[in-house]
């Protein structure tokens, strides 16, 4: 098939219109110098809900947020997240990934066909128990088209295979026709320019961590009054669709003070304005979304946050943040105040204002893995072995040195609802025949499903080796994964080895 019409089958599946993509005129009027973007895909945004009952009798529902890209005419597949946004159990959160195929019914029409394979759980008893936390949900709907957007109605089923979680039934699915657009690999390490935001689309990602003050009124779930502090760690991807306004998603886990498998999830807003100078900054940010676990009493799950922010965009592109205010369940007992600092790091060359914009091509790819951690010690002073599902962003800061987000939960041992979130620096050799091999240190928070952790703060490293198709990227690695606490201090730490699969692309670095 050629390829315009192959560009014009994967348009008309995904309902997405395909930019044209040709060779960039340099400075000069030559155009040699700079690369392409040569992976314009159709992709989508969908949400979907869906309704369990629980064996104890109870009723929860999911909230789905799914990231497709066509990777052929029929078939797309991205990242998915599932949280309790319904009930009383908040902090039921998995990750995971989807793959999907779509026919096309009529001009405005179309019918999908599903499966999610994910990870994690939420408040266990001996009623209701996740298991080893793998997830598998397989959905069929029929959607109508309006304009970018198309709305639907599904039919779903959900199974966590080695717990007593199962059910399903009639949902809605709304979602967004998008572009993905990519450099090819080829051209990684060579200038390019483009008109359009590359790969995922944002433009920075910061991270942070937070110190959380519990405020009066603030209980467990067994109804005790919370007093200590919480330190959590996380990430925030923010796009800025003007100067000074974005929009963005952030996650974040308990790191310190006892509240271990505490997740939260969440999109935010904000807008900021120059305080006498371009570079420092004064605003504020508004965020809504899920999170729960580590005995807080969060609900039915949604959260909602607001608070001032303050920023210093650095000459060097670097920006250091600073934001207090306000978290608080909408339906639970939770409610705090809050400080965090952070740093945000370039990820993509927005062109904001400008009609093109030019720089480096630099690798990122997406990865969905496993990891195995052969000897985990849990608080009832049992040790086994635990495999978290894990999902992987890798993005090249040169061709030596890489940053990494990883975010997952444990789907095979007995530890439904442990989670991890982290982020870290590696180190990468250069490319011979098709092989690489590196070495990775990452920090953050992790905790749930029983697993002593100390406070929720972890560390791993490991060393890898990849074997690099014209997209894929496979990868094996040998490492250690550690609290960080001290041995002498009951921390604890294990061997750990991961196997991962991922989709690489070229982006516009700044």
């Amino acid at each position: 098939m050629k390829k315009s019409t192959l560009c014009a089958a994967l348009a008309a599946v995904y309902g997405a219109a395909l930019p044209a993509a040709a060779w960039a005129d340099a400075p000069d009027g030559s155009q040699a110098p700079f690369a392409r973007v040569g992976a314009s895909q159709p992709a989508a945004v969908e949400a979907s809900t869906t309704m369990l009952r629980l064996p104890n009798g109870q009723r929860v529902g999911l909230l789905g947020m799914n990231y497709y890209v066509a990777v052929t005419d029929d078939w797309g597949f991205g990242p998915s997240a599932y949280g309790a946004a319904q009930g009383h159990y908040g902090g039921l959160i998995t990750f995971g990934a989807t793959a999907q195929r779509r026919w096309r019914l009529s001009d405005n029409t179309h019918f999908a066909a599903s499966l999610y394979v994910g990870a994690g759980g939420g408040l266990s008893s001996q009623q209701v128990h996740f298991g080893g936390g793998l997830m598998l949900r397989p959905e069929i709907s029929i959607r109508t088209e309006v304009g970018a957007w198309y709305v639907g109605t599904s039919l779903s089923y959900v199974s966590f295979p080695s717990g007593n979680v199962r059910g399903g039934g009639l949902g809605v699915v709304v979602g967004r026709s998008l572009n993905f657009n990519g450099f090819l690999a080829d051209d990684v390490d060579k200038p390019g320019r483009t008109s359009a935001r590359t790969g995922l689309g944002f433009d920075e990602v910061t991270l942070f961590g937070s110190i959380y003050s519990p405020r009066a009124g603030s209980l467990n779930r067994s109804g005790e009054q919370q007093t200590g502090h919480m330190g959590a760690a996380g990430a925030e991807l923010r796009q800025y669709f003007v100067p000074g306004s974005w929009w963005g998603i952030e996650a974040a886990g308990a790191a310190h003070g006892g509240a271990d498998g505490y997740m939260q999830g969440m999109a935010v807003a904000g807008q900021d304005w120059a305080l006498g100078t371009p570079n420092l900054r004064v605003g504020a940010e508004l965020g809504l979304g899920l999170g729960g676990g580590g005995n807080v009493d969060t609900g039915n799950g949604w959260l909602w946050r607001a608070g001032p922010t303050l920023r210093w965009i650095t000459p060097w592109g670097v920006s250091v943040q600073m934001d207090a205010g306000l978290l608080e369940a909408i339906s639970g007992r939770f409610s705090v105040s809050f400080v965090r600092a952070g740093l945000a790091l370039p990820l993509d060359f927005g062109a904001i204002g400008r009609e093109t914009d030019s720089g480096i091509v630099r690798e990122q790819s997406m990865s969905l893995g496993v990891e195995h951690l052969s000897r985990v010690r849990f608080k009832d002073g049992s040790v086994d072995a635990i495999s978290p599902l894990v999902l992987t962003m890798v993005h090249e800061l040169s061709p030596s040195w890489y940053g990494v987000a990883q975010a997952g939960s444990a789907a095979w041992g007995h530890a439904g609802a442990y989670s991890i979130g982290l982020f870290g620096l590696g180190v990468q050799s250069p490319v011979w025949q098709r092989w690489r091999v590196g070495a990775e240190a990452l920090v953050g928070a992790a905790g749930g499903g029983g697993v002593d952790v100390s406070g929720g703060a972890v560390a791993q490293g490991q060393m890898w080796a990849q074997w690099q198709g014209e997209r894929l990227r496979l990868r094996a690695g040998v490492g250690r994964w550690r609290t960080l606490r001290s041995e002498a201090s009951d921390g604890q730490a294990s061997p750990l080895v991961e196997l991962s699969l991922g989709y690489a692309y070229g982006v516009l670095a700044r």
